[in-house]
């Protein structure tokens, strides 16, 4: 897994300092710095394309059983990618592709 953060560049001396001193010319002091971070997956389309709920939450079942956690994504071979739930039903009904129409193969699973 890759993660891209840009930090910026903090002079040392300046995180470390305790108080300004008198005539100094340091303007501020940084005395707490709380980090915070975004994520999302790395796919042109962000929703499931059977149920059109977003692919980071969970699919229409797991939200009803609240059981988020249980809820897998899966990519195809074209790599659109859809929720494990809504494409185990969709494949009781059509064994193909919801969008391309190719005999559907898994390509990845991820949570």
């Amino acid at each position: 897994m890759q993660y891209n953060a840009q930090i910026p560049d903090v002079d040392p001396l300046i995180l470390g300092a305790q108080a300004p001193s008198p005539g100094g010319n340091q303007m501020f002091c940084l005395k707490k710095w709380n980090a915070v971070a975004m994520w999302s997956w790395d796919m042109e389309c962000n929703r499931c394309t059977i149920s059109w709920v977003q692919v980071m939450d969970a699919c229409l079942r797991c939200q009803a059983k609240n059981e988020q956690e249980d809820c897998v994504v899966v990519w195809g071979e074209c790599n659109p990618s859809f929720h494990n739930h809504c494409m185990s039903l969709w494949g009781k009904q059509d064994s193909h592709h919801p969008l391309c129409q190719q005999d559907w193969v898994v390509q990845r699973i991820a949570k």
